[in-house]
């Protein structure tokens, strides 16, 4: 198992709408923000694909909260991928304050590529592993084995 390179940075700009009465962000704003990231990484790593053909859906997402995030902290949103399967591959993503750079949260999402005229899960494109292994700097047999 190999050591986790986070490659893929993306900075959040954080909303006044995003906090609540504790000035804490709310866990739901934990979500959309991975949810960016996770479109940025698959528009940067597989580029302009035929999403008309195959699409890829969350099939399961989870998160550990470990310290609050608020308002005024610089956030940036980091994406690595950490299994790569036949039909699905696993996202961890963690969002990390910039000055400190503690972790504040952390969220795995399992990918899956899926056919929208079948409506099924799909195996992925040899292509698309093969742009995933390039951009992890991972070999397929590494990313099929998991990280961590």
């Amino acid at each position: 198992m190999g050591e986790i390179r986070f490659r893929h940075t993306m900075p959040v700009q954080l909303r006044f709408s995003d906090v609540d009465q504790f000035g804490h962000v709310n866990n739901s704003v934990y979500f959309s923000l991975y949810d960016l990231a996770k479109t940025t990484y698959i528009s940067d790593v597989l580029g302009h694909a035929d999403w008309k053909k195959m699409a890829i859906v969350v099939a399961n997402i989870n998160a550990n909260f470990f310290k609050p995030m608020f308002f005024s902290d610089r956030i940036v949103i980091e994406t690595a991928c950490v299994h790569l399967g036949h039909k699905s591959f696993t996202l961890l993503q963690r969002a990390i304050n910039e000055d400190t750079n503690e972790v504040r949260c952390e969220s795995r999402s399992v990918m899956v590529a899926y056919d929208v005229k079948k409506l099924r899960p799909v195996p992925i494109p040899d292509e698309n592993k093969e742009a995933i292994c390039k951009y992890e700097g991972r070999t397929l047999e590494e990313l099929e084995k998991g990280l961590e």
